[in-house]
C-alpha cells in the first residue's frame, strides 16, 4: 500500500499538499504534533475524495523522531512512494536567545529532521524504482537578510540538499526538489511578530497557498530540483541576490 507523508500536515502548506495530493487519489499519511487538526482534515479529505488517511503525531524537534516514525509506517505495511517534508517554524533568536537548547531542537527541526527523513524513506523508493520527494525551502534561503541568521540558513540548506539528491537519483525513477515560496496566506503568519509585518506589505507580495502547492507539484513532475513560486519572486530574487543591488539598497535606507 504506497502512501504520501506529509510533514506540518495540520495547517499551512502541509494541509494544503494534503488537499492537492487527496484530490489526485492519493492515499495519505499525516504527521505533526498536533493531532486533533489532522482528524479535522483527515475527516474532511475522507468524505470528499475517498482516499485512506492515516494519522501519526510526533515532534521532529526531537532526536529519533524520523526514525521512529519510518518503523511505525513499516509496522503499518505503507510504501512511502512520496514524502514531504514541510514542518518548520520562525526559530529563535540565534544571538539573542540565550538558551542553547532551543537552537539545538529548532535546527534538529528545520534541517536534521528533514536529512533523516530523506535517509530513512529514499533507499525504499530507489528499490522501488519510484518516489517523489518536496522539501519545502523558501525564498529566504535563496538571499542574504540582515538579522537573519536562524530562519534563511536553514532553509539555504535545504535547497542545497535537494538539489545535491535530485542530481544522484533523477535517472533512478526518485525526483527530489526544494520548494521556495515567498511570502503565502498561511497561518504560518499569525504569531504576533508575522501578524505585524504581514499587515505592513503590500497585498501583491502575497500568493495563495493553493497556488503555491500546485506549481510546485507541476514543478516537481517537469523534474525541475528547486522551484521558487510565484512569477514575482522567480523575477526579483535573482536581482535581489546581486552585492551591486544589496549595496543600492542598503543606500536608499532598504535593509535587506
Amino acid at each position: 500500500m504506497s502512501r504520501a507523508i506529509i510533514t506540518g500536515a495540520s495547517a499551512g502548506l502541509g494541509s494544503e499538499f494534503a488537499r492537492q495530493l487527496a484530490a489526485e487519489g492519493k492515499d495519505l499519511i499525516l504527521v505533526a504534533r498536533r493531532s486533533e487538526p489532522m482528524e479535522a482534515l483527515a475527516t474532511e479529505l475522507r468524505a470528499a475524495h475517498g482516499v485512506g488517511v492515516d494519522i501519526l503525531t510526533a515532534d521532529l524537534s526531537e532526536p529519533g523522531a524520523p526514525g521512529r516514525l519510518f518503523g511505525q509506517t513499516q509496522e503499518l505495511g505503507f510504501e512511502i512512494d512520496f514524502l514531504i517534508n514541510n514542518a518548520g517554524s520562525e526559530g529563535p533568536d540565534l544571538i539573542h536567545t540565550r538558551d542553547w537548547t532551543k537552537h539545538d531542537a529548532y535546527l534538529r527541526l528545520m534541517m536534521t529532521s528533514v536529512a533523516a527523513m530523506c535517509h530513512e524513506f529514499i533507499p525504499g523508493m530507489l528499490e522501488r524504482g519510484y518516489g517523489r520527494v518536496i522539501n519545502v525551502a523558501s525564498v529566504a534561503g535563496r538571499m542574504t537578510v540582515g538579522g537573519d541568521y536562524s530562519y534563511g540558513p536553514t532553509k539555504a540548506y535545504l535547497i542545497a540538499l535537494s538539489k545535491a539528491l535530485a542530481s544522484a537519483f533523477s535517472d533512478q525513477g526518485v525526483k527530489v526538489m526544494a520548494l521556495c515560496p515567498g511570502f503565502t496566506h498561511t497561518d504560518f503568519h499569525a504569531s504576533d511578530k508575522l501578524t505585524a509585518m504581514k499587515s505592513n506589505t503590500p497585498g501583491f507580495i502575497w500568493y495563495d497557498a493553493n497556488v503555491v502547492i500546485r506549481e510546485g507539484l507541476a514543478a516537481l513532475e517537469k523534474g525541475k530540483d528547486e522551484y521558487t513560486s510565484g512569477r514575482l519572486y522567480r523575477v526579483m530574487v535573482p536581482i535581489l541576490r546581486q552585492r551591486w543591488t544589496r549595496g543600492l539598497l542598503t543606500l536608499l535606507g532598504v535593509k535587506l
